[in-house]
């Protein structure tokens, strides 16, 4: 075992990945608030919510989660309630995945002059603010840390050391994405 693991189980990154989307959540309410007392869409702040809800919590912290984490558990012999749990959460990724696209597309008409998207927008905002906090809950206290009794000491520190390779070309991967998107944007002209 490496040193550096000690006694650290997979589901502590993936538990401490949902603080910080626990506090984009708050930061979310609040501009709820601001949408209904009358202020305008701040596309900037919109703008930077979806990208960290899109390269976060979804290509991050979701991605490790499928990719790795219910690719592993899927070897095992779940429980009933286990497996249950399991699909459960990829239909609630899913559901994430289909209200942010939504939340672009409202925030698009609205750049595009579609002052009523704001309307589309605040319900994509505050589906998105009601689903993650039982969503986290149902992780971190009914399946992440159960569900690592499936694994040997030696298989969980292989699950971390995938998680870090993961989140290492995550990056890379978000930026080649980018600069291809701007190549066929600016160089097929």
């Amino acid at each position: 075992m490496n040193k550096s693991q000690g006694s650290i189980m997979p589901a502590g990154p993936l538990m401490k990945e949902h603080r910080l989307i626990e506090r984009m959540i708050a930061v979310l309410k609040k501009e709820i608030e601001n949408l209904e007392s009358g202020d305008e869409l701040d596309i900037p702040f919109i703008k930077e919510a979806i990208d960290f809800i899109k390269t976060y919590a979804d290509d991050c912290h979701h991605g490790k989660e499928e990719n790795i984490l219910f690719l592993e558990l899927g070897k095992k012999g779940l429980s009933r309630e286990h497996s249950q749990i399991m699909s459960q959460l990829m239909l609630e990724h899913n559901y994430g995945r289909k209200t942010l696209k939504e939340l672009v597309e409202a925030k698009n008409s609205y750049e595009a002059g579609d002052k009523e998207s704001k309307v589309d927008a605040l319900k994509c905002i505050k589906a998105l603010v009601a689903f993650y906090p039982g969503h986290i809950e149902k992780e971190d206290k009914h399946f992440f840390l159960p569900c690592m009794e499936y694994f040997s000491r030696e298989e969980k520190d292989e699950m971390l050391e995938k998680f870090r390779e993961f989140d290492k070309e995550l990056i890379h991967r978000k930026y080649g994405e980018i600069v291809a998107r701007m190549e066929k944007l600016k160089c097929t002209k």
